[in-house]
């Protein structure tokens, strides 16, 4: 339970914190769902408009059970569906049942308590009037056929309705009694009259369903409870040991859902199934196996949804989510370098310029960077990272779950930017020193096409296997590396830019994956391994190529570039065939460049004789390491203004960006 235990501190700590008053924690006895309709009201309870508003997420008052409801009567106490708001919604054609007795019960029972609300009272009055439908229909938001019944869809050739295009079809049938309805209620004195923005409403509200759950909770649920409970058809409220605080309070029989957004399902705690296996065979009730308060299990989850909502990384329905239970801010784990020090959304940082550094200007910014959030965190701060998702719809776990301090959240971070960093092209407007985010590595592995089911699968199983890299410290998987790795060599098929960030990405995992090996960002002239040395001869050809295809005014690829994925499997055999090739390129280049052509010629010959033994002439695959040396072979071989003037544009930035 330690995940719920550190939810609910959280919530403690940041619940009217005013570093969050944009984006406050959700009260208790509350929870979040899309609405449809919005009607206003003066108060007396009198209509007076009515509008659609397009699925917005709106905080609405809830019991228990209302917020964990999936079919069945169990009314919100004062924003609902027409079907339940409306007394004439069956007049009207209405398909499914009326829930309205129990809603108007419900309401009426706040309204006449101590803890009553003049916006709640006015709402009870007007659905008393018992025209809710008929006034939506006149305000031309409801809409019904010739029968005077609602309509189920929209056949005519005038332009659809909103409340058609924003309720979700079942079957091809759209029910408007599904539409929610949120209440405004003017008042003159009072300046804000939406019922789900006045926090005086809401705190009425808390304390009214504190109190009915104390003291009619036990004793409504208590009627014919031992029969009921024995055929386990019922968990009935008590008080009991709470596993979380280990203090005896009223426990909870449901819990929240809609965690990662408002029509979420999906519950982390749920014994509803009481013929299945659920909890059965180890425990009598659903009770013995979890025990939470309800005041707990609001605040937790609370929070969890507060959480996904400000920071989450998503993938589909995955959500990984990493927070201080303090509520001090942290470095985003899965960010790319680039997000993270904020240079996709600076303009001077965003020009496609040569890193022509082994990474030092990296190095120095991200010390810094991670220096500025060793002063605002503690080293003994919790830090909790938590991966959620769901294999069906109604039932979600966590598949990762990581307590750390913030000495060792920051370390890992810095350690993960610094193991697994090399020169990013992310297009033509985002050249940078540092690190793919999940999302980029999940994209260079299996490309950007993957579709469908077996996509996301792919998709959020990488993003599994890569957290306990970044959060960890594992190395990255190997399969993963290689894959990578097959797909930056074969360059025919993709674009210029996306060919260059995949060979980015291969590099930066190669090289964290292999950081034994300790690699520069820069050309190192001292490493003589055979893969190394043939990637730098592939680079040195391409370059030969490319300056006479431009001297010549031609766009199109080199033999390197076309030759380089049989060049991995064959390196010796294909290297012949693109020195034979360079033959034409050379002549050209002898009266128009002979300077460039004889430093070319030298630095060939310097790297074939680098080569140990019979090294060169082996036909052995050639590992990931061929690209490093390649990319940063070809990079020294960049003219020399445009490495000067991006070093020093690599220092403004640092200067800027602290």
């Amino acid at each position: 339970m330690s995940w719920i235990q550190k939810l609910h501190e959280t919530y403690e700590r940041c619940y009217d914190a005013p570093q969050f008053s944009n984006h406050p924690l959700l009260p208790i006895s509350h929870t979040i769902q899309q609405a449809h309709i919005e009607v206003t009201l003066d108060r007396k309870g009198n209509f007076r408009r009515a509008k659609t508003v397009q699925k917005v997420e709106t905080i609405l008052p809830a019991t228990e059970k209302s917020a964990a409801r999936t079919s069945g009567e169990a009314p919100h106490p004062l924003c609902d569906k027409v079907q339940y708001c409306a007394s004439d919604y069956p007049k009207h054609g209405g398909k499914k049942k009326s829930y309205y007795p129990g809603y108007a019960q419900q309401l009426t029972s706040w309204c006449e308590s101590s803890f009553s609300h003049p916006k709640a009272k006015a709402v009870l009055e007007y659905v008393r009037k018992g025209s809710v439908v008929a006034d939506l229909i006149d305000e031309k938001v409801l809409h019904v056929g010739d029968d005077k019944l609602l309509l189920t869809a929209w056949k005519s050739n005038l332009p659809t309705p909103n409340i058609f295009m924003y309720l979700t079809a079942k079957d091809g049938q759209r029910d408007q009694g599904d539409a929610l309805i949120r209440w405004c209620v003017e008042i003159p004195e009072d300046p804000v009259s939406e019922t789900w923005e006045d926090k005086s409403l809401r705190e009425a509200w808390v304390a009214f369903d504190a109190y009915q759950s104390q003291h009619q909770g036990i004793e409504t649920a208590s009627k014919n409870a031992a029969s009921r409970v024995k055929a386990g058809k019922v968990h009935k409220p008590q008080q009991g040991l709470c596993m979380v605080t280990g203090k005896s309070m009223l426990l909870a029989t449901n819990h929240p859902k809609r965690l990662r957004h408002g029509g979420d399902g999906a519950k982390l705690i749920s014994s509803n199934d009481t013929d299945g296996y659920t909890f059965r065979g180890r425990f009598l009730s659903a009770d013995d196996a979890c025990s939470v308060g309800f005041d707990v299990t609001q605040k937790a989850h609370s929070t969890l949804r507060w959480l996904i909502a400000r920071q989450a990384f998503r993938s589909g329905d995955q959500v990984v989510v990493a927070w201080s239970v303090s509520g001090k801010s942290l470095p985003d784990p899965f960010a790319n370098s680039a997000q993270m020090f904020g240079l996709e959304s600076r303009e001077e940082d965003a020009t496609p310029v040569y890193q022509g550094d082994a990474g030092q200007a990296f190095a120095v910014r991200l010390k810094k960077y991670i220096a500025g959030y060793r002063t605002r965190l503690g080293s003994t701060d919790a830090i909790v990272v938590m991966g959620l998702d769901s294999a069906t719809p109604g039932r979600m776990a966590i598949t990762y779950y990581r307590e750390l301090t913030g000495s060792e959240f920051l370390e890992r971070i810095q350690q993960w930017h610094e193991s697994c960093a090399w020169h990013q092209f992310f297009g033509k407007n985002l050249k940078f020193v540092g690190v793919p985010s999940p999302r980029d590595i999940t994209e260079a592995a299996y490309g950007r096409q993957v579709e469908g089911k077996s996509g996301e699968k792919l998709r959020k199983a990488t993003v599994e296997r890569l957290l306990p890299c970044i959060i960890d410290g594992r190395p990255i998987p190997r399969d993963l590396v290689e894959s990578t790795v097959r797909r930056a060599v074969n360059r025919p098929g993709l674009e210029k830019w996306e060919w260059e960030k995949n060979l980015g990405i291969a590099c930066a995992l190669f090289r964290e994956h292999h950081k034994q090996r300790s690699y520069e960002m820069a050309l190192e002239l001292d490493r003589t391994s055979r893969d190394y040395l043939f990637g730098r001869l592939l680079a040195v050809a391409e370059r030969i190529e490319d300056m006479a295809l431009y001297l010549a005014k031609e766009n199109r690829d080199t033999s390197a570039a076309k030759l380089m994925q049989r060049f991995a499997d064959h390196p010796y055999s294909t290297w012949r065939t693109i020195e034979l090739s360079l033959a034409p390129y050379k002549a050209r280049l002898r009266t128009r460049s002979p300077g460039f052509l004889v430093n070319m010629e030298k630095l060939l010959d310097g790297i074939i004789c680098t080569f140990r033994g019979q090294d060169f002439m082996s036909e052995a695959r050639l590992s990931g390491e061929f690209l490093l040396g390649y990319h940063c072979q070809r990079q020294a071989l960049w003219p020399k203004s445009e490495s000067t003037n991006a070093e020093e544009s690599t220092e403004t930035q640092t200067d800027q960006g602290e």
